[in-house]
């Protein structure tokens, strides 16, 4: 055995000191007491025998030491007999015990009561506030368009109730949404699905509640739980109205049934793949869709107009001077977008129009003509089939299959490209069945590699969508493996000179930065536009039927069509032109799109609901932005129809789109 090895004075001294303090408070107190004592007598000992007018006296010097040490330590300088100054003492350090005391129970109430405001527990005593409940992806989107929606108000305030730290909830929406413009954003900490905490919130005076799904598997068994909590709060038919959305269409008639009357519950993913399917078949139109659904600029609005009583659709289209009419809301809640030109608008009708706000429209002003001369004649050929390529795979890939082959031609193909892990697990074609349109073959392989991509014919299709994964444990971005795609892609375009018209869905909205997209490319974050849509609802629960009649029922019903289709190019017309040339086709204009040769697609401007009177030269480059008929798939494009074929009614359909929908009484011109 080795020599031991002898330990320190220094390491036995700090062994000994830990011990002692590890024992009790009286101890802490004790080495507390001792170290005051022991820098306080030393330095009160040398101030006394610096000062001049010290006394000589050792015994005097001494009995100034201690007053100096006792008025230093609070302990009262009484002098004299031993015994007073011991009750001195005593007195001084119940003195300080007290004070102790109390300055930490002031200390430990304002913590406590620090920590609830920081835990977000306090309630909110707000009127006339926007709710949201829940934490994903949407959140900064809901709550931006929120924050709009409430400036102007007196003590605007959006509420944040979510299962988070809310300092954290407040630290990530500031970062992402920046100057508020005088409105709260208010963050409280609970669960959504507790009534106690609900009422934190005080929904019952609220102006609006938004319900948001998670991104876990159990997310919409959450938001069901979420609105009964509201039900049990607020009671069945009461309250504000109240706007929630599912991922799985298996919850969809539960959440419905759950949110009541007031209540309207959207499909996030069947809406996404629709809207992610009409950017696909339209470049650009993602940019156009945001415009319309934010709050700021032109939107869709559903307006009172007294003068419109009695006038027929073709008539309202061309009365208006800023506003693009697209249809009736009933006074029942039925939407009707694209009527027969000799519609009248019937008594408790409301237009469905794009315009800069809801007030009643302004009737155009005089000597705005529309020039019959340069209107162009229908197109001579029926829309050809299509060619789509679907790369990467997540679980909205099948309802963009079925978008797809709802909407397309007989003869079209779908190439699906996916990982043996991710997509389907076959690499055989499948062709069309009597009841399909679309022929479908899958092709294993990674589309993150170059090889993959090179061994496909990129350019020889019409649209190329882009999935990034689902997010799972070992996926902790699953917009690494989108981003590598098309960066892949973007470097076939730089090296072959050509531009893919891609569209990537993204997962993150930090990821849309990133994106290396080419000048026909453009990229949506999953839920951005049907979060849009959900702010637009709340705001007005008139717009359901008609966003359910815009994207759902027809599977998408907004086209960029190129200019020429409606007006000769190189000639001057006026807006009132183009509205009333695409209303020949059965189609409403809304706005138009310059082409602009140094500027990609996906920035270019659109724009929304101009003066009539507005002239300019027409080229065959520019594009219009039309609401197209329900039956525009299946017919010429530039054919007219006053007659719309009844549509059946779909099962996922909002209360107000599906309610009564088969004793509508079809319109038409009002007899004589």
């Amino acid at each position: 055995m080795g020599r031991r090895r002898a330990v320190s004075w220094r390491h036995r001294a700090r062994y000994a000191f830990d011990r002692t303090l590890a024992r009790s408070t009286g101890a802490l107190l004790g080495w507390l007491a001792a170290c005051c004592l022991a820098i306080v007598v030393p330095v009160s000992t040398l101030l006394v025998w610096t000062d001049p007018r010290a006394p000589r006296s050792l015994t005097e010097r001494l009995v100034a030491v201690w007053r100096t040490s006792a008025e230093t330590l609070r302990l009262g300088g009484v002098t004299g007999a031993p015994l007073r100054m011991l009750l001195s003492v005593f007195l001084g350090l119940i003195a300080l015990l007290c004070v102790s005391t109390l300055v930490g129970v002031i200390t430990t109430g304002l913590g406590d009561r620090l920590e609830e405001l920081r835990r977000g527990r306090s309630r909110v005593l707000e009127k006339g506030h926007a709710v949201v409940l829940g934490w994903s992806d949407q959140v900064f989107t809901v709550v931006g368009e929120m924050v709009i929606s409430q400036v102007g108000r007196v003590r605007g305030a959006v509420a944040v109730l979510a299962d988070r730290d809310s300092a954290v909830m407040a630290s990530d929406l500031n970062a992402a949404l920046g100057v508020t413009r005088g409105v709260r954003v208010v963050c409280r900490t609970g669960a959504p699905t507790d009534p106690a905490a609900l009422a934190l919130l005080t929904p019952a005076a609220a102006h609006c509640v938004l319900v948001l799904p998670g991104d876990d598997d159990a997310a919409d068994a959450e938001v069901v739980r979420v609105l009964l909590a509201l039900r049990a709060l607020l009671g069945a038919g009461a309250g504000p109205p109240v706007v929630a959305a599912v991922r799985d269409e298996r919850f969809l008639t539960a959440a419905r049934l759950a949110a009541g009357p007031r209540g309207f519950v959207l499909d996030v993913e069947s809406t996404a793949a629709r809207l992610l399917v009409q950017a696909a078949r339209h470049p650009g139109l993602v940019r156009a869709l945001r415009d319309l659904l934010d709050l700021t600029g032109a939107e869709f609005h559903v307006v009172h107009a007294p003068d419109a009583l009695g006038l027929t659709f073709a008539e309202i289209s061309s009365r208006y001077e800023e506003v693009c009419a697209v249809g009736y809301l009933a006074a029942d809640g039925r939407a009707l977008l694209t009527p027969a030109s000799g519609a009248r608008c019937g008594p408790g009708d409301r237009l469905i129009v794009v315009a800069r706000d809801d007030r009643p429209p302004v009737t155009k002003r005089e000597g705005t003509a529309v020039e019959s001369t340069v209107m162009a004649g229908p197109p001579d050929r029926q829309r050809s089939f299509s060619k789509t390529l679907l790369l990467g795979w997540n679980r909205r890939a099948p309802l963009v299959m079925e978008s797809l082959s709802r909407t397309a031609q007989p003869g079209s193909h779908l190439h699906v490209v996916s990982g043996a892990d991710d997509g389907p697990a076959t690499a055989d074609a499948v062709g069309p069945t009597d009841d399909e349109r679309v022929a479908v073959s899958y092709h294993v392989g990674e589309p993150t590699r170059p090889d993959t991509l090179r061994a496909l014919d990129l350019f020889g299709y019409d649209s190329v969508i882009a999935l990034a994964p689902d997010a799972g444990p070992h996926r902790a971005r699953p917009d690494d493996k989108l981003l590598l795609t098309l960066l892949n892609l973007r470097a076939l375009e730089e090296e072959t000179g050509q531009a893919l018209p891609v569209v990537a869905e993204l997962t993150d909205h930090r990821s849309l930065a990133l994106a290396p997209l080419g000048p026909e490319g453009d990229a949506v974050v999953r839920g951005e536009l049907t979060s849009l849509v959900m702010t637009r609802i709340a705001q007005n629960t008139g717009m359901a039927a008609v966003f359910e009649e815009l994207f759902a029922a027809r599977g998408g019903a907004l086209a960029l069509r190129p200019a020429s289709h409606y007006v000769l190019p190189g000639r001057v017309a006026s807006f009132a032109t183009v509205v009333a040339s695409a209303l020949r086709r059965g189609e409403c204009v809304i706005g138009y799109r310059a082409h602009d040769a140094r500027t990609p697609r996906r920035e270019a401007d659109v724009r929304l609901a101009p003066g009539k009177a507005e002239r300019r030269v027409w080229s065959s480059s520019d594009e219009i932005l039309v609401v197209t008929p329900p039956d525009a798939d299946a017919r010429c494009p530039g054919a007219a129809s006053d007659e719309r074929p009844a549509r059946p009614a779909r099962p996922d359909m909002l209360p107000e789109a599906r309610q009564g929908r088969e004793d509508r009484p079809a319109r038409g011109p009002a007899p004589e």
